[in-house]
């Protein structure tokens, strides 16, 4: 399995940006179906975003859609889920995940359950 490294995480104004990046060890990256989830304390792990594994399709939660945008370098073996108009609601830990056999699209790409790969998470702070 892909050994994954998020970055990028931190302390931000609401309505600041930051761009989180996931770093995969080896070249299989590119086979992977990638998601991003978060965790706020005392709730669920959530979704937060899906990417194909060429890249050309995405998808969001509706919370974060038209804020956040999920990309993917296959040459770098990486994903990053850039975030902007930050609102205190999005503090949370946030993880990349990676599976191969989802396909993106579905929903089953929404359930935290079904990826394989995860990152060890990088904390993201929204003060209001």
């Amino acid at each position: 399995q892909v050994q994954l490294v998020e970055s990028g995480g931190g302390l931000v104004q609401a309505g600041g940006s930051l761009r989180l990046s996931c770093a995969a060890s080896d070249d299989t990256f590119s086979s992977y179906v990638m998601g991003w989830f978060r965790q706020a304390p005392g709730k669920e792990r959530e979704f937060v975003a899906a990417i194909s594994r060429g890249g050309l399709n995405t998808y969001y939660a509706d919370s974060v859609k038209g804020r956040f945008t999920i990309s993917r370098d296959n040459a770098k073996n990486t994903v990053y889920l850039q975030m902007n108009n930050l609102r205190p609601e999005d503090t949370a830990f946030y993880y990349c995940a990676g599976d191969l056999g989802l396909a993106a699209k579905t929903t089953r790409a929404r359930n935290p359950n079904e990826y394989d790969c995860w990152g060890q998470g990088t904390q993201v702070t929204v003060s209001s």
